[in-house]
């Protein structure tokens, strides 16, 4: 008499997690590599996620602000510091609304960094007002929320940063866990969703900052490389990104 094999196959996504799907062979044959390609091929075309990043150019990117030196390399976006300049932008041609943004990053220690998300720019001087202040953004001045890279003992990697405007809006002093999940020297994964005027961030899969803030509802992605001032021993340093992605959400 055949035995009847129980086969069991699971994926497991970052953002959704599929129920077990189960296959009953008539006889114990195993489950065809034809069968197994199909299946998969199905469970993937959930994931709706598309490149922000070629891995070869900077096609759909643009610098603005400061004049730090941008470059592609081994499928990585690399940003290196330059002396006499202030912060500087690699910035999306495309503004996102509500999406959930993957980005692998690999920091230099000595440096400070960050990842704009909802975030603009003007052509000329503009006056903007902020709970109920006026405050004035010089042109070409990137502004608005940032996933902050910090390498240093503070460890604030994973927190919002608002850019331009109205420094912390969540740091991570209150979250060991999300401290501890950065990686020196190591590649890094950030994690952002945004819906509506809920914020929230991960670090390596660890939830590090949960906002909620509507005061930009959308904007550029940019990748920055912090100024230096006349700091000659930091010039040179470098920050680097890859596999970035993102998914819009209605």
């Amino acid at each position: 008499m055949a035995k009847v094999s129980l086969f069991v196959i699971r994926e497991v996504k970052k953002d959704r997690c599929y129920q077990p799907v189960y296959h009953r062979p008539m006889t114990n044959r195993l489950l065809s590599f034809a069968a197994f390609v199909s299946l998969t091929a199905a469970l993937n075309a959930g994931d709706d996620f598309v490149p922000l990043f070629d891995g070869k150019t900077l096609s759909g990117w643009e610098q603005h602000s400061g004049k730090a030196e941008y470059r592609v390399e081994n499928g990585t976006i690399v940003g290196k510091t330059v002396p006499d300049t202030g912060n500087s932008f690699l910035c999306t041609t495309k503004k996102y609304a509500n999406f959930i943004l993957e980005i692998e990053f690999k920091v230099d220690p000595s440096m400070n960094s960050g990842i704009q998300f909802r975030s603009n720019y003007f052509a000329k001087d503009t006056e903007i007002e902020v709970a109920g202040k006026k405050k004035k953004i010089p042109a070409d001045r990137v502004h608005g929320y940032q996933f902050e890279i910090d390498p240093s003992p503070r460890a604030y990697t994973g927190g919002i940063y608002d850019e331009g405007r109205r420094a912390w809006l969540f740091d991570l002093k209150n979250n060991e866990p999300a401290r501890k999940a950065f990686k020196q020297g190591e590649w890094n994964q950030a994690r952002i969703e945004c819906r509506g005027s809920s914020i929230k961030t991960f670090l390596n899969g660890v939830p590090a900052a949960d906002l909620t803030d509507d005061l930009t509802p959308e904007g550029i992605i940019a990748l920055q490389v912090h100024g230096i001032g006349k700091k000659k021993e930091a010039v040179g340093k470098e920050v680097m990104w890859k596999n970035i992605r993102i998914q819009e959400l209605k």
